[in-house]
């Protein structure tokens, strides 16, 4: 079957370090083919050194946004120049927009795991494209506020609302370099496979959705 075993590269097994040249074979009736080019990997598995930043950063930004979002509920309930502004619409699109890019990515790496790479590139750049859709809604959305003429200093409540979806959009950009990265590197002679380092940003790209959605419905029903 063609490609690697993605559980495998992401699989968090502490290295060899008996001295045993490499260690044992895996027990899984390894066909020798599978591997990828792999091999002894002395300073730790390319995949986990991935996914372990990938956790340490959704860790630090979970952190980051909760002591915002501590903030807001803390002024929300006592504060008595909270004004309520009126919800720019088009942010129901754009959350449809990164809800999809989730369903795409997920169609995508399924392509990748099959073997499918043609198939794969093309849902992963709908994936991106989506990401990009929804930081233009973003923008979208700042300028109808701006229209409004509330603006990030016009009031605590319109502060939070800029603070909250800049902040969560400069950490989706990120996410956006990580997807096109994946899409234009050449895996061939690297350590790890395309179909490990996929999984991997999947992971922080479904945590970004995923928060998104919390800020949205905070948001929403705490302007």
């Amino acid at each position: 079957m063609p490609g690697t075993n993605v559980l495998d590269e992401l699989e968090l097994v502490p290295d060899d370090v008996g001295g045993r040249g490499g260690g044992r074979p895996p027990d899984r009736g390894d066909d020798g083919g599978g591997s990828g080019g792999r091999g002894p990997s002395p300073g730790g598995s390319p995949a986990r050194k991935y996914s372990t930043a990938i956790l340490f950063a959704m860790v630090s930004i979970t952190m980051f946004f909760m002591a915002i979002v501590a903030a807001f509920i803390v002024l929300r309930s006592t504060s008595a120049l909270w004004v309520k502004f009126q919800f720019p619409k088009i942010l129901w699109a754009n959350t449809a927009a990164l809800l999809a890019s989730s369903l795409t990515m997920e169609l995508a790496k399924r392509k990748l795991n099959g073997g499918r790479e043609a198939a794969f590139r093309k849902l992963w750049w709908v994936t991106t494209v989506l990401g990009l859709l929804f930081l233009t809604g973003q923008v979208v959305a700042w300028r109808e506020l701006a229209g409004q003429g509330v603006y990030a200093s016009s009031t605590i409540a319109s502060g939070f609302f800029y603070v909250l979806t800049a902040a969560h959009g400069a950490h989706l950009f990120g996410g956006i370099c990580a997807l096109a990265y994946v899409a234009v590197r050449r895996f061939d002679a690297a350590r790890v496979s395309r179909a490990a380092v996929a999984e991997v940003v999947s992971y922080y790209w479904h945590f970004m959705d995923g928060l998104w959605m919390f800020l949205f419905l905070l948001l929403y029903f705490g302007r």
